[in-house]
């Protein structure tokens, strides 16, 4: 399945695009320009055609349409310098599978990529609900609220820790909604300085601030239709909430250095790993804009609540990273998986994810065991309780474990994320939040 046609006129973004993709694995297949593209995919075709929206031969429209009636199940992702509110809905009423601005980093075009390829993320009819990995009763449960939640048009809180797969959640519950053909939107609160934000989320007209050289549309706009997700709301500036809840009660925008409003259709769905209410207590969340997101409360179940879904995880995760993996006949071995199950997993499944992708390489022979455990970089036991001096708040033993995890990596911060079992993302976040010294980037 790890094959993409790039379709780009300038010869930069091909050249950088096929680097990227031949790094992680890919068999890439490039072209400069619609005619060349439909030449090249009649004679390779592949499952997967990423193309540039505007082009002196032919827009991207022309190319979906090209190599969808040569193999109809070719997933379509478009790249365009121009952020579009009625081109991106016409685009995904097409068919195509994303739309994505430049300039946009390469881990976030994988990741899409790797979504509309994974049959997991596919699109389930309505009536068969959502796919999620696990059997256990909390799964079962949880589905079936999202199954009735998914032909709503009611706004979502979903809150769990991190690393339990809320993005994974807030995509197939858009997925099997009757707004799963038009698109789905996330942003991230923490992931944009409190100035930007506004800006991001509502846009903004040419000459409202320093820099804003032409009119942009915000993430409201962009989701028209379908759905928006508001990733770690609970970081959301105090000085903007308002203007949020606005939004939400009127469902019209106001962009930045604008006279009118604009009208919007959205379902938003905020997620955080923080509880709101919590926060509403100590000052730093609006309770107005908490009872306006809280239509309808879902929350993922951490993994040490789900044991018994370890071994399906396992055995995904193994089929999803064997094939790219020098160890591909690997195989987990029973004592393995039953440290597995007594482990706490304080990163959720992602931390599972990530010790899967690394026993993989690991593993000298064909049988993974207990050995690996250390070398993988996860503990065979809780470390003992006098290390952690009584008193602590959870936020003072957060920043000390982040910090004492940069020292081991060197600064490393992709190396911490994996031993903590969070995002890259989220490392950064945190150091920016504790106000830690500037690190390495990687």
């Amino acid at each position: 399945m790890n094959q993409v046609l790039v379709v780009d006129d300038e010869m930069a973004m091909r050249a950088a695009l096929e680097a990227n993709f031949r790094r992680q694995g890919w068999s890439v297949t490039t072209a400069s320009g619609a005619r060349e593209a439909l030449e090249r995919f009649r004679l390779a075709p592949c499952p997967l055609v990423i193309t540039d929206m505007r082009m002196p031969d032919g827009d991207g429209l022309r190319v979906m349409q090209g190599v969808r009636a040569l193999e109809p199940e070719t997933a379509v992702i478009f790249l365009t310098a121009f952020a579009n509110v009625p081109e991106a809905v016409h685009a995904m009423r097409e068919g195509a599978c994303d739309y994505l601005v430049k300039p946009i980093s390469f881990e976030q075009l994988k990741e899409a990529a790797t979504r509309v390829l994974n049959p997991l993320w596919g699109k389930a009819p309505a009536e068969k609900g959502v796919d999620f990995i696990g059997s256990s009763a909390v799964i079962r449960q949880l589905l079936e609220r999202a199954r009735q939640v998914a032909r709503t048009d009611a706004d979502i809180l979903l809150e769990a820790e991190s690393g339990t797969g809320k993005e994974l959640l807030a995509r197939l519950i858009h997925r099997a909604s009757p707004r799963s053909q038009r698109p789905f939107v996330a942003v991230n609160c923490a992931g944009f300085p409190d100035t930007l934000l506004e800006s991001e989320l509502f846009g903004h007209v040419r000459g409202a601030f320093t820099g804003a050289l032409a009119s942009k549309a915000g993430k409201f706009e962009l989701a028209q239709g379908g759905t928006l997700m508001l990733d770690e709301i609970a970081e959301m500036p105090l000085g903007l909430q308002p203007k949020l809840l606005r939004v939400l009660q009127e469902r019209e925008v106001d962009r930045l250095g604008d006279t009118h409003p604009r009208r919007v259709d959205v379902r938003v769905i905020a997620t955080s790993n923080r509880t709101l209410a919590g926060l509403i207590a100590e000052g730093k969340f609006r309770s107005d804009l908490f009872f306006r997101l809280n239509v309808i409360p879902l929350s993922l179940p951490p993994l040490r609540d789900r044991r018994e879904d370890i071994p399906e995880l396992v055995n995904h995760f193994v089929r999803k990273y064997a094939p790219t993996s020098r160890s591909g006949g690997v195989r987990f071995a029973p004592e393995l998986l039953e440290r597995f199950q007594a482990y706490d997993w304080p990163g959720n499944v992602r931390e599972l994810e990530n010790f899967v992708r690394r026993a993989l390489v690991l593993s000298p022979g064909p049988v993974a065991g207990p050995e690996l455990l250390p070398e993988a970089g996860l503990r065979r036991d809780a470390p003992p309780s006098g290390e952690v001096e009584p008193g602590l708040t959870l936020r003072e033993l957060e920043r000390t474990l982040l910090e004492k995890t940069l020292e081991a990596t060197g600064g490393n911060r992709t190396r911490a994320a994996g031993m903590l079992g969070v995002s890259l993302r989220t490392v950064r976040n945190k150091i920016r939040e504790y106000g830690l010294p500037p690190r390495r980037a990687a």
